[in-house]
């Protein structure tokens, strides 16, 4: 593969919701730069980008790929990212090695939710943006519809560099307002257009534009409005140098319109990527850390020490790890040395991979600002920092949103444990936003994601790359069992049937642990009314009662137990004997303490537009929520609020629904509280039932 000065370099990523065209957008530029020697489809599965047998089957992206086409001697590494709010957070992860973004907006649907989250992630990072007005060719489409709300929802400086020439059906070119001239198109998928002069109905409000266009750019640099003030417009040589450096400020952002389906305007596209985004020396250096953990910066210097960001991990049980880097500085070979400096471990480099969808290229070497993939380091993670290996440079990424859904996964052939366990961390690999944990007190295997359909694929994924099929279901809610009151047991066991008989006699005090203690065991026996050597079986039992519980299983806590008498025998008694007399013993008091049943009570913040606040507000309170406070945070609340774990199980769904899919949330452990009674009641009722069906 031709090796590619940085400064021809372009990193483009494709943004939206799930459904805007990105994949279409980024197969029809494949297709017209010739990379690829037919136009693929989503609809047809048979897209580049969409590879993967999941994407083919839901058509749409679930994790972002990578392409690279050659467009007028310049390269382009294309980043395709997922658009449904069960992967989006793929994309966010992906923003860290662009240069540029083509935010696709449909003409017909307009903006929705996902589409502005990634706009604003785009815009804190400060990267070059273009917005593509997708769709012309649909019905319902229109153009005015989608500036205006452009201006509403993104409130940024726009310039439109296209008007379309006709909508929907009718729709078949655009004019182009930076060179003044028409684009006509066959609508055959080829992407060939006849340039002609802008058709007389247009040429009015094209004129206009063009001024408006000329106006914005003049604005955004002092030398080139005093030369407007002066003329009256801009010589084409400033006009084009003072958009290329606009739109790379990040202060204004070009609007085309065309259609990714019918590869209309594909190539007008391609041409603003190569002539008018930025280059890999374009941007500005990169923030990191030394090895002392001090601030420094990273240059964009082709002739500088290697050093580069895995920002992404492809893993495939037979090919092994795959990871994805970009070059941040110098440049990276096949079959060397390399310093994973975020975790202190030397690695070697085989060969370098080139990467178009699923099919991946040997390359000889990553210059800076060039992404490529290489296999089987054995220390590296998504997010780690590579170096030559005289340089220590750490990179900060971006936290991944935690997890919003969980589930307990079990085999369905008994013995694949270890099977599920070892390929679910395999997939941790490449998906950061998914979790796997053990819960000690159910015993379950857990596993989060970012919804519904994230874990489903999860699954499909087990079953297809891994060959092991799982069972999902509900996590059970880890309930414990603890006491209000003090309270005395007596424990007897006293058994004779030939040979040695078993006797022991104790009596045990309990009453709530000081200081939150999860157990505290007190020896208060005087003149030997118990032998030493008995007492740990004493503390025993009590132990495996409270392990097992008493009210409906569920683990005791909090816990004072007083061993203050009892009696033995000089033949019969034995640790065994006093194990059994304790957990009687243990049983009798609990429930003349006031028992009571405790539950896991998750701390949630929650972020929602004003207007839904209500909304959420009375969902927590029927999920006996209790709101701690409430920020306002721009256009958005944020409500913190404490809810039981037993009420929060679907609300990823319910808060979606609530919000139309605006609010977003996180949530973690903060405590365990007393259920109410009547629900208490109900919980002891089911699991005393499920006991005595499982005898």
């Amino acid at each position: 593969m031709k090796t590619f000065a940085p400064d021809k370099i372009r990193n483009v990523g494709i943004a939206a919701h799930s459904g805007a065209g990105k994949t279409s957008l980024a197969e029809a530029m494949m297709y017209d730069s010739g990379a690829v020697n037919r136009l693929g489809s989503v609809d047809n599965g048979t897209s580049v980008m969409d590879f993967d047998p999941e994407e083919i089957k839901r058509k749409i992206s679930i994790s972002t790929s990578i392409a690279t086409c050659e467009w007028k001697n310049h390269k382009i590494n294309i980043l395709d990212t997922p658009g449904d709010q069960n992967f989006i957070p793929d994309a966010l992860a992906s923003m860290e090695v662009m240069d540029s973004v083509i935010i696709m907006v449909p003409a017909d649907t307009g903006i929705k939710v996902q589409t502005e989250k990634v706009w604003n992630w785009v815009k804190d990072r400060n990267l070059a943006r273009v917005i593509f007005i997708n769709k012309m060719d649909v019905e319902r489409a229109s153009y005015d519809d989608m500036i205006e709300q452009i201006h509403q929802v993104f409130k940024h400086k726009i310039i439109r560099l296209t008007l379309p020439i006709g909508a929907g059906e009718n729709f078949k070119g655009v004019v182009d307002l930076l060179y003044m001239k028409a684009y006509v198109y066959k609508k055959d998928g080829d992407g060939q257009f006849e340039t002609t002069d802008v058709p007389e109905d247009l040429l009015e409000n094209a004129e206009k534009e063009r001024q408006e266009l000329v106006e914005t750019v003049a604005e955004t640099d002092e030398d080139l409005l005093e030369k407007f003030m002066e003329h009256g417009t801009l010589e084409d040589e400033d006009l084009y140098a003072g958009f290329r450096k606009a739109i790379i400020s990040g202060d204004v952002a070009p609007v085309v319109c065309g259609s990714a389906t019918l590869n209309i305007v594909v190539r007008k596209t391609l041409d603003l990527v190569v002539n008018f985004l930025p280059s890999p020396v374009d941007v500005p250096p990169r923030k990191a850390s030394d090895g002392e953990g001090a601030e420094i910066e990273i240059t964009p210097d082709a002739e500088g020490a290697p050093v580069g960001l895995v920002f992404k991990t492809i893993a495939d049980p037979y090919a092994g790890k795959l990871s994805v880097f970009r070059v941040y500085s110098g440049s990276f070979s096949s079959d060397s040395n390399v310093f994973n400096s975020t975790r202190n471990e030397k690695e070697h480099m085989g060969s370098l991979l080139g990467l178009q969808g699923k099919k991946q290229t040997p390359v000889t070497k990553a210059v800076l600002g060039d992404i490529a993939a290489v296999a089987k380091l054995k220390t590296v993670v998504t997010g780690d920092t590579l170096c030559g290996t005289k340089s220590r440079v750490v990179f900060s990424t971006p936290e991944m949103p935690a997890p919003v859904i969980s589930f307990a996964v079990s085999p369905k052939s008994k013995g694949d444990e270890e099977k599920v366990s070892v390929a679910l961390s395999r997939m941790m690999e490449e998906d950061p936003t998914l979790r796997m944990g053990l819960d000690r007190q159910t015993k379950e295997m857990i596993v989060s994601g970012m919804g519904q359909v994230h874990i489903e694929v999860v699954i499909s994924k087990l079953k297809e790359k891994f060959g092991v099929e799982v069972e999902i279901k509900p996590p059970r809610i880890a309930y414990k069992e603890t006491i209000r009151g003090s309270a005395k047991g007596h424990g007897r066991l006293k058994k004779q049937s030939g040979g040695r008989g078993q006797f022991a006699d104790c009596h045990l005090e309990i009453s709530p642990a000081d200081d939150s203690k999860e157990f505290e065991f007190v020896d208060a026996i005087v003149g030997g009314a118990i032998p030493k050597q008995y007492i740990p079986g004493v503390e025993k039992g009590v132990l495996e009662v409270m392990s097992h519980g008493v009210l409906a299983g569920y683990p005791v806590t909090a816990c004072k137990v007083k061993l203050f008498d009892g009696k033995f025998h000089d033949v019969d008694s034995s640790e065994l004997a006093f194990k059994i007399a304790a957990s009687m013993a243990f049983k009798e008091a609990f429930m003349n303490a006031k028992p009571v049943l405790l539950e896991p009570i998750m701390e949630i913040q929650i972020e929602a537009p004003e207007e839904c606040i209500g909304d959420v507000m009375g969902d927590l309170n029927q999920r006996r929520g209790r709101v701690l406070g409430v920020d306002t945070t721009g256009s958005m609340q944020k409500i913190n609020a404490l809810v039981p774990m037993a009420e929060s199980l679907t609300y990823a769904p319910d808060l979606r629904s609530i919000t139309g899919g605006r609010g977003q949330f996180a949530m973690h452990f903060s405590s365990y509280e007393e259920v109410p009674s009547n629900i208490a009641a109900k919980v002891i009722e089911s699991a005393n039932g499920d006991k005595e069906g499982s005898k």
